[in-house]
């Protein structure tokens, strides 16, 4: 009895997660967002619904999208790469200042109560609806304005992007086109080198997510830590799918309009989730 309650639990959660994948794979392909923005609070409504102890419940969450973004970044980045828009050199010396702020985010979210890492994941998703609702006509970038910066400056963009990304299960994306454009990479350049980010980030924090989850109470079946590993597989099979069709439909309709449609989004979904935690 008790093994055929658990079969039908699974397969209620796997049709979710196929449903989650769909959603957020077009959301991302059609917003032009990394996918995590989108994953972790689908996770989180799911979670919820399936009754997953709220002490647990955003972390595994962060740590599943996390592991989804390995997948996805290094897609985009290969194919990015082929086109010759990714900054190697530019890489290869943040990547390392990154993947040490993933490892440090990773670790301190063992350590912080639930509330938090949930607040920190709904200010951050609300930044970034501001970001996307006020966004206009990209600025042109060029040779005349700053490089980006090398030494302790880079290191700390690099920790600094590492840290809030791995503490969102995010790819880094977002954060990274903002600092490389500002610094005269074109917005082609910014989007193909931080796509990078995503496996610099997400590597080590899933990683990070695991070992900090395990032995913890309250995870679904067939977690490792605190990344469910038939959410991982379902989300990343069904993105594969519907992020070319969402690309695709963007490319129709007013970038500009698609932008405040999705911080309208965003920002509510940021709302309903502090709202769960001030309740």
């Amino acid at each position: 009895m008790m093994e055929s309650v658990l079969s039908s639990e699974l397969l209620v959660l796997l049709l979710m997660l196929f449903g989650v994948g769909l959603f957020a794979g077009f959301i991302a392909g059609l917003f032009g967002i990394g996918g995590g923005i989108v994953i972790v609070p689908a996770l989180y409504a799911v979670f919820g619904f399936l009754g997953v102890p709220d002490e647990v419940r955003i972390k595994i969450a962060v740590g599943t999208s996390l592991a989804t973004i390995i997948v996805t970044s290094w897609r985009s980045v290969t194919a990015h790469y082929k086109h010759g828009a990714v900054d190697v050199d530019l890489l290869k010396t943040w990547a390392p200042w990154i993947a040490g702020g993933a490892i440090f985010g990773a670790v301190l979210a063992r350590y912080l109560e639930a509330d938090i890492l949930t607040l920190i994941f709904a200010i951050g998703a609300l930044l970034v609806a501001l970001r996307k609702g006020l966004s206009g006509a990209d600025k042109p970038q060029g040779d005349d304005l700053a490089p980006v910066p090398g030494g302790p400056i880079r290191a700390g963009f690099g920790l600094f992007v590492g840290t809030v990304s791995s503490l969102m299960g995010i790819g880094g994306g977002v954060i990274g086109v903002i600092i490389l454009t500002s610094f005269g990479r074109t917005i082609h350049q910014a989007i193909a080198t931080a796509a990078g980010f995503g496996l610099a980030i997400a590597l080590p924090g899933t990683v990070g997510f695991i070992v900090a989850g395990l032995d913890q109470p309250g995870l679904l079946p067939m977690s490792l830590g605190f990344v469910s590993l038939p959410a991982f597989a379902a989300i990343a099979a069904m993105t594969i799918f519907t992020a070319p069709i969402g690309a695709n439909v963007a490319h129709s309709l007013d970038q500009k309009l698609l932008n405040r449609v999705f911080a309208a989004y965003l920002a509510l979904t940021a709302l309903l989730m502090i709202r769960d935690v001030l309740i």
